[in-house]
Order: C-alpha cells, then sequence, then structure tokens
C-alpha cells in the first residue's frame, strides 16, 4: 500500500475507493478509512492528507460536470456519479459492520453525541 502523510493517528487507511488526475497534474486519491467510531471517506492529493467533510458535499453553485467537494484548501470536485460511488461505498462498510454512520464535519459538537 502507498505511503500518505499527514495521516491523523485515529484514522486507517483501508482501501481506495476513486482515483484519479486533476488537470493541474494533481493525483487524487479517496480512500476508505476507519475511524473510532465508524468508516469514512478521506482525500488525499499527491498522496497527502487533506482535512475535510467524511463524503462529498454538494456545491452551492455548481460548474461544469463537478456538482460536489470534498477537502479544505485546496478542495477537489467531483461528479455526480463520483459523489454516490463515495458515499455508496461509506454507506455499505458501515452497514456491513453495524456501525451509525454521522457526519458532524464543521459542527461544533461534544465527542459524547456521536
Amino acid at each position: 500500500m502507498a505511503e500518505f502523510l499527514d495521516v491523523p493517528k485515529d484514522m486507517t487507511v483501508v482501501e481506495s475507493i476513486l482515483s484519479k488526475e486533476l488537470k493541474n497534474g494533481f493525483m487524487v486519491d479517496v480512500r476508505l478509512v476507519k475511524r473510532p467510531r465508524q468508516y469514512e471517506a478521506a482525500l488525499f492529493l499527491n498522496g497527502k492528507y487533506k482535512p475535510g467533510p467524511p463524503v462529498p458535499r454538494p456545491l452551492d453553485n455548481p460548474s461544469g460536470e463537478s456538482t460536489h467537494w470534498m477537502g479544505v484548501r485546496p478542495s477537489v470536485g467531483f461528479t455526480a456519479d463520483e459523489a454516490d460511488s463515495i458515499a455508496s461505498e461509506v454507506k455499505v462498510k458501515n452497514m456491513l459492520h453495524h456501525l451509525n454512520f454521522v457526519d458532524k464535519w464543521g459542527v461544533m459538537a461534544d465527542d459524547d453525541d456521536y
């Protein structure tokens, strides 16, 4: 398995969901990862972890083929099909392991609220 940089200590990289090369030459990898309470999708640019939501979020103003995004500074756009594929992989893995997926990215909450 490839070596990834800046992976949080509580995250285990499990498998690839989607890989693509951007027009600017950056290699995007969306990986299924295991966090303490659930499986999520994580964004890697050229092998470096980029924080952001655990599944793609809809764009406020979609442009071209991009309808969803992941990552913060920079964010990466995904098509509706790519976003559905990513979200489906996360959902299925959590269901198989009887885990309740909770998307609290960007929400101020106590850890006990899971």
